[in-house]
């Protein structure tokens, strides 16, 4: 099977989980509760997490995965290592109101060849291959490059983490009076989409775990854009949690919040 098809392959299963996202009956989610209160999974998590590591093992099996609702981390630099995020933005999902996606990241030596980013409610699957160039629908994208004043800013509560909310919305206020205006969406995959298709001047968080950046760190780069942390250095994809800006680095540097 060639890299194509197998491409191919995983974009077939991307698309028949986000069905299964779709046929979810609100009085038949099975809620659980994680680390804390928002923290949350489902039992649909867990189905198209299965659903996807079966498709993917299928087509090779020595693939190594990481995934979020799996205790059990692969080995993130193996020939063919897959990131995956079944739901990101469960707590959307919980709530019904939409924006939550899969993402799937395929990783070939430690070093990214293709990402994939499906929101099932909005019907827009973004997804990129190394060298390639970053799609929406099949449509090329490119992040945007108007100024600060004119653009939206995307950013991340880190919700798992209050001990971090006084410095997130420090750098909200920091930022808000630059902007046009700041949005809060919910899924970080999702959010570094909207960037990389040029809807947000940038996105930022200050902790993030590698199933939620890892497919649209790929449909970023590819659209022009760049991703790093809130001290500036370039992120090299690790199972260890990071801050992330993600955007026009021209817009990054004229925010301010690289030195906030």
């Amino acid at each position: 099977m060639t890299r194509n098809s197998i491409i191919d392959s995983i974009c077939s299963a991307i698309l028949s989980s986000g069905k299964i996202i779709l046929s979810a009956a609100e009085e038949g989610l099975k809620i659980t509760e994680k680390t804390s209160a928002r923290d949350l999974v489902t039992q649909y998590d867990r189905l198209v997490q299965e659903r996807l590591i079966a498709a993917i093992s299928e087509m090779l099996p020595d693939a190594q995965f990481v995934s979020e609702e799996s205790s059990a981390k692969g080995n993130i630099d193996a020939v063919d290592a897959f990131i995956i995020d079944p739901i990101d933005g469960t707590t959307n999902f919980v709530h019904r109101m939409g924006n939550c996606a899969i993402s799937v990241a395929w990783y070939k030596s430690g070093k990214p060849f293709y990402g994939a980013v499906y929101d099932p409610f909005a019907g827009e699957f973004f997804d990129a291959k190394a060298g390639d160039g970053a799609f929406l629908n099949g449509e090329p994208i490119r992040v945007s490059d108007v100024p600060l004043k004119n653009s939206i800013v995307l950013f991340g509560t880190a919700p798992y983490n209050p001990e971090l909310t006084d410095e997130t919305f420090d750098l909200v206020k920091s930022v808000f009076g630059k902007c046009q205006d700041v949005r809060r969406m919910g899924s970080a995959a999702l959010d570094i989409c909207h960037v990389a298709c040029g809807r947000a001047g940038f996105y930022f968080e200050a902790t993030l775990s590698p199933w939620d950046y890892a497919a649209a760190a790929i449909i970023l780069g590819e659209s022009g854009g760049n991703l790093v942390d809130l001290s500036g250095n370039e992120i090299k994809l690790s199972l260890e949690k990071t801050s992330v800006v993600a955007g026009n680095k021209n817009i990054i540097a004229e925010s301010g919040i690289i030195n906030a």
